[in-house]
């Protein structure tokens, strides 16, 4: 059975991020010309500090260093978090954003955009947020009508547990 570069070093690598704490959410190997790039990236569902990603990236240069996962020749290590508009994969994504605003592709056909109340096995139970005046809906989607879903980045965002504490 063939195995393809990303999987040697997800074989790797995968137990020593988790030894610090972290998930192994992608690996990914880029050439430009003679130049390449190996990404990890990582997480946590309490997120993953700088120096957290420092500590996990000299250990993934180490393990790299002392093994011929990456062949012969130079590359650079990029070790980050997903970042804000995240797309969603995994339960666990699902979890990590819950009250967070979501873009949902659809099964049925279009798109929803909601913020994730909570997660269980079978799915999600969101809130549509309400449109001039309206107030919100809930909404349960389960997983099978979900074709694609990303985080998406609020900017003015109305913190309602602040608000009810004043």
């Amino acid at each position: 059975m063939s195995t393809t570069q990303s999987e040697r070093l997800r074989e790797l690598l995968e137990p020593l991020v988790s030894s610090q704490g972290l998930d192994l959410e992608e690996i990914e190997v880029d050439s430009v010309g003679r130049k390449r790039v190996l990404r990890v990236v990582v997480d946590s569902d309490t997120g993953a500090d700088l120096d957290q990603i420092a500590d996990v990236s000299r250990a993934l240069s180490a393990k790299l260093d002392e093994s011929d996962a990456m062949g012969e020749g130079e590359y650079t290590l990029e070790v980050g978090t997903p970042g804000a508009e995240r797309l969603l994969t995994e339960h666990r994504h699902y979890v990590r954003a819950t009250d967070r605003l979501v873009k949902f592709q659809l099964t049925e056909g279009g798109e929803l955009v909601a913020r994730i109340l909570k997660v269980d096995d079978d799915g999600v139970d969101t809130e549509i947020p309400g449109v001039k005046g309206r107030k919100p809906t809930a909404r349960r989607l389960a997983f099978a009508d979900i074709v694609r879903a990303r985080v998406q980045v609020e900017f003015s965002r109305k913190d309602n547990k602040k608000e009810e504490e004043a």
